[in-house]
């Protein structure tokens, strides 16, 4: 079940509507974009010196909504800790076109909506992408992931 439907969120207007078309294809990526297609730069601010920190990062797409997902194993990472300190960033498209969008994150915490992206995204992770690059996985192997739903400005 969409994540939007279980929120009375069914007649939503797209996120991305306010976007110029050429920056709403390059985000809108289907289970058919190549690994390539699926990484983005972001900038955050760092939680403890309020520096600028930018890392590559694969972005998600799920529901109808974009997200950053720290991945199988769900490690500490520091983008994630500086979005929960400071959810205000750049997105920086720089495959096929080059943007730099400002967003804001929002953890997901909700356990359903969690699980529903979660199995989006290894079912899209699990389609022949690029052969070789992204091995096949499963839903456990995600659950402890940082996950982060993507608005933008």
């Amino acid at each position: 079940m969409n994540p939007a439907d279980q929120h009375g969120e069914r007649n939503a207007p797209d996120p991305l509507a306010h976007l110029p078309h050429e920056i709403r294809r390059a985000i809108e990526i289907t289970p058919a974009a190549g690994t390539r297609e699926r990484i983005v730069d972001i900038t955050t601010t760092g939680r403890r010196t309020g520096r600028p920190r930018r890392i590559e990062i694969f972005f998600y797409r799920a529901h109808g909504a974009t997200y950053l997902c720290s991945g199988a194993g769900g490690g500490a990472t520091s983008w994630y800790a500086n979005l929960r300190a400071n959810p205000a960033f750049t997105f920086h498209l720089k495959n096929g076109i080059r943007a730099d969008l400002p967003a804001h994150a929002t953890t997901v915490t909700d356990p359903t909506e969690r699980a529903a992206v979660i199995a989006a995204i290894v079912d899209d992770l699990n389609q022949p992408h690029d052969p070789g690059t992204i091995r096949p996985t499963r839903p456990d192997d995600w659950a402890a992931s940082r996950l982060m739903r993507i608005d933008f400005d």
